[in-house]
């Protein structure tokens, strides 16, 4: 490799003009002794240091910044779950990348809130379209006409479409990420309509985008063993986790504000997830039946009706004592959540396909063990820091929440330290510049060019 990047060097130099040469500087300051050299003559997919690969030196030539769009049509606030978390955190993350202009077109839903998580950034533009994406098949059809329209005067280097589908055209190269194919496992979480819908247009996104995201190596997998994408053309980028979750609160605190929604002094399992059937609520309950008369436990549970609902019910008939089961399926302010978590005695997900699987992450940031499966990205979120059920059924998930309650004080403490810091690493400043530095790589030699031509 450093023969090869040796040799590109000196062909670049013996043929750079007088622009070019202005375009090499001294690259990052992790590896003061890199070169930065334009993409074009290195290679065509690659705009960054010809030794350490970084692109920081690249965002430090570029005038004016790199403008990234950011199509956030699909969002409703409230309705799409980790997805939401993923794309707001995600924004305010890349919103303090050096060199990045971000072009956010939102819609009537999500306008306000975003403004609001972006107020003060200089380097944030909005462009609202105005409709309400309440309406499924009207954000699909608007999505593929108006955004292009839209996006033809903002001088985009990059179309970033963060919510599976994209459009068919647009002004300049495109990124999509899809966080799951979950609908390809477990279609019965949609209508047969919905599925092939969602089908097309995702197939469609990948072929017509320059770059695919996906939020885990399994998604990854999964993404190319579908064939949606060939494997060189997807890049797995792990979400991050906020790390308000370890923050430490006055339990006396705490506890007067848990007590307006659950009783203070009784211990509780926790499980956050919509109730769509891959979700598996129903078997965190009928696990819970099973210990109603071993551990002093309530089981709180917070998430929105979907798809599985009549198993939660059916789940929740069988409960011997149901005045311990607590439901929020409207959600519960944030904060609240937090702290929720924070006081939880164990974390259970019993999930039969996750994309990435935030809920846990969040639950070993804030020191709560975890009982879930070892089902779709799970074991590459949770690592070793966590009890993985043997089968993914009532009875093995009982038997590890079990297992987590009658552990000593001193087990459970190197158990939730070691997940934290196993969580802290994902960071979603991490994430969002990871996923920055490949949109750079990838797309920055159509603004190399560009800024040549000019």
């Amino acid at each position: 490799m450093k023969v090869r990047s040796a040799e590109r060097i000196s062909r670049f130099s013996s043929r750079r003009s007088s622009r070019q040469r202005e375009t090499m500087q001294v690259c990052c300051l992790r590896r003061p002794s890199c070169i930065m050299v334009s993409a074009g003559v290195l290679s065509r997919s690659i705009m960054a240091c010809c030794v350490c690969g970084s692109s920081e030196g690249y965002r430090m030539a570029v005038k004016g910044g790199f403008r990234l769009g950011v199509n956030t049509l699909f969002l409703v606030p409230g309705d799409v779950g980790g997805t939401e978390t993923f794309l707001r955190e995600t924004l305010k993350a890349l919103a303090d990348c050096e060199g990045v202009t971000l072009v956010v077109f939102t819609n009537r839903d999500n306008d306000r809130v975003l403004r609001q998580d972006l107020q003060g950034k200089g380097n944030v533009e909005f462009a609202q379209l105005g409709f309400s994406a309440a309406s499924r098949p009207l954000r699909i059809i608007l999505e593929q006409v108006w955004l292009p329209l839209a996006a033809i005067g903002k001088r985009l280097d990059c179309l970033w479409s963060p919510g599976y589908t994209a459009p068919f055209w647009a002004p300049c190269p495109q990124a999509v990420t899809i966080p799951d194919l979950q609908y390809k496992s477990h279609p019965e979480d949609m209508s047969r309509v919905e599925r092939l819908t969602l089908d097309i247009l995702v197939r469609m996104a990948c072929r017509r985008s320059r770059l695919v995201f996906t939020i885990s190596d399994f998604s990854k997998r999964e993404v190319v063993r579908y064939g949606f994408a060939p494997a060189e053309k997807v890049h797995a980028v792990l979400l991050g986790v906020d790390q308000g979750f370890a923050n430490v609160v006055d339990n006396e605190q705490r506890k007067v504000a848990l007590g307006e929604y659950i009783p203070a002094d009784t211990p509780y399992i926790l499980c956050v997830a919509h109730s769509y059937p891959h979700k598996n609520i129903h078997l965190a309950i009928e696990a819970f039946s099973r210990l109603e008369d071993v551990i002093p436990h309530n089981l709180v549970v917070v998430g929105k009706p979907r798809r599985g609902e009549d198993a939660v019910t059916e789940a929740v008939g069988q409960l011997k004592h149901p005045e311990r089961y607590f439901r929020f399926s409207s959600g519960l302010p944030y904060h609240v959540l937090q702290m929720l978590y924070q006081a939880a005695d164990v974390f259970v997900l019993p999930s039969a396909y996750e994309g990435f699987g935030l809920p846990v992450i969040e639950a070993m940031m804030a020191g709560v063990p975890v009982v879930t499966t070892q089902a779709g990205s799970l074991p590459e979120v949770g690592g070793r820091w966590v009890a993985y059920a043997a089968s993914i059924s009532a009875a093995d998930v009982a038997a590890e929440i079990r297992a987590i309650t009658a552990l000593p004080m001193e087990e459970r403490k190197t158990l939730t330290e070691g997940a934290r810091e196993w969580a802290a690493v994902f960071t979603w400043r991490r994430s969002a510049t990871q996923l920055f530095d490949i949109v750079l790589q990838q797309c920055g030699e159509d603004r190399s060019q560009a800024m040549r031509d000019a």
